[in-house]
């Protein structure tokens, strides 16, 4: 998106806040779709950024929903149901029924307990449902997924669950992967554990989600040549094991980061022996990247002026709106005459960042959010919103 676009944009949509552009969204997507062909699916994982979801591009095949609230959203946007993995940690009884009563496609179960009650669920509504078994980290574990002794006795005692057809398995590790090596081994352990089941239990896996994790260059110059070079390095190992199973690559950052601007007023300057510090009306809890480090790397970002720029260039230290040290948000970044009024834009916000920050810390309120393609133009979802509203004390509220 260019800068006059962007001026354009936040000359309607207040700072703080974000814009999240569609149509880089849709590029990202088809570009990962173009390496993974036909036979392997894509699953946008919409804790990354729901925002997008009311614009989700056709290459998607499924859309993996972890809590109740992102459920809300799909329905909602009368989302297309069938194509909802319900994912989570923490499944309770009514998020079941409630799934159920969607008629989500497939349920994930982390645990026994969320095997027993989906199971439950599906008796007593008569119906059978679809069910993936996360397997848990196979090098070091985790609190996600179970182990593998445990999903091979499940698989073993599948006569046991009237209620679910188990039609595979989901394993993600973790995210920030660079390296293809860390990929393809995962894929090779998912191989012989298909090859496993087989052979002991003459049980076929039908379908695998596999989450990459496959990382995001976000202070890189040349981060979308990196990463394309990623995505094609891991793109034959998925297509190995797309031939025994149908194949679903879940992602949510490397779908999303490219697409997004966090554009942040400056509101003070001053300078604390010898030190330039800049003061924006956003902050860490808004703006957060992955790896950011109190500010010691600096990501790419759009200098938007008032007035034209001149020869000086210093350092600055640009600190957010709270009250603490720990809102710095670039260290020692070399700017052209820095003034109160100019705004500064944050590139590849698109992921996590609005969802994932301390948002209601110091009771600020929580920024903009502007959708903006070339079909629809802009479409400003969430103006600011008032964080009291919900973050008054008890004691301070009227009965």
């Amino acid at each position: 998106m260019n800068q006059e676009k962007i001026k354009e944009i936040i000359a309607l949509n207040p700072t703080p806040g974000y814009i999240f552009n569609l149509d880089e969204f849709e590029t990202r997507a088809n570009l990962v779709k173009r390496f993974f062909g036909e036979k392997i699916g894509m699953c946008f994982s919409i804790k990354a950024n729901p925002f997008l979801l009311k614009y989700l591009p056709q290459v998607f095949n499924n859309i993996e929903v972890c809590s109740p609230g992102e459920l809300t959203i799909c329905e909602k946007l009368n989302m297309d149901m069938s194509k909802i993995i319900f994912s989570g940690v923490n499944k309770t009884y009514d998020d079941i029924e409630r799934a159920a009563d969607d008629n989500v496609g497939v349920f994930t179960a982390e645990s026994m307990l969320h095997l027993n009650m989906i199971n439950d669920v599906a008796q007593k509504k008569g119906k059978i449902f679809s069910l993936l078994l996360r397997v848990t980290d196979h090098k070091g574990g985790s609190q996600f997924g179970m182990d593998e002794t445990q999903v091979l006795d499940i698989i073993k005692n599948r006569e046991n669950f009237a209620g679910v057809k188990i039609v595979g398995l989901h394993y993600f590790t973790g995210t920030g992967k660079k390296k293809a090596k860390i990929i393809e081994k995962e894929i090779d352990y998912l191989i012989e554990l298909i090859g496993r089941i087989k052979t002991e239990f003459l049980f076929t896996i039908e379908r695998i989600e596999y989450g990459t994790g496959l990382a995001v260059d976000y202070f890189s110059d040349d981060a979308d040549t990196l990463e394309e070079e990623r995505l094609e390095a891991i793109t034959p190992k998925l297509k190995e094991i797309a031939t025994l199973c149908k194949l679903t690559v879940e992602m949510g950052r490397f779908f999303a980061a490219p697409c997004g601007y966090y554009a942040t007023k400056i509101v003070d300057i001053k300078t604390n022996l010898g030190i330039n510090y800049a003061i924006v009306d956003g902050g860490l809890h808004q703006l957060k990247y992955d790896g950011q480090l109190q500010g010691m790397q600096i990501p790419q970002m759009i200098h938007l002026k008032n007035e034209k720029k001149s020869t000086t260039k210093q350092p600055w230290n640009i600190c957010g709106s709270l009250c603490t040290t720990a809102d710095v948000l670039v260290r020692s970044c070399e700017l052209y005459d820095l003034s109160i009024g100019d705004v500064l834009v944050f590139c590849r916000t698109g992921a996590y960042s609005c969802m994932e920050g301390m948002s209601i810390f110091l009771s600020r309120d929580l920024p903009s959010i502007a959708l903006y393609s070339n079909k629809n133009g802009l479409e400003i979802i969430r103006k600011p919103f008032l964080t009291d509203v919900f973050n008054t004390p008890v004691c301070c509220q009227n009965t």
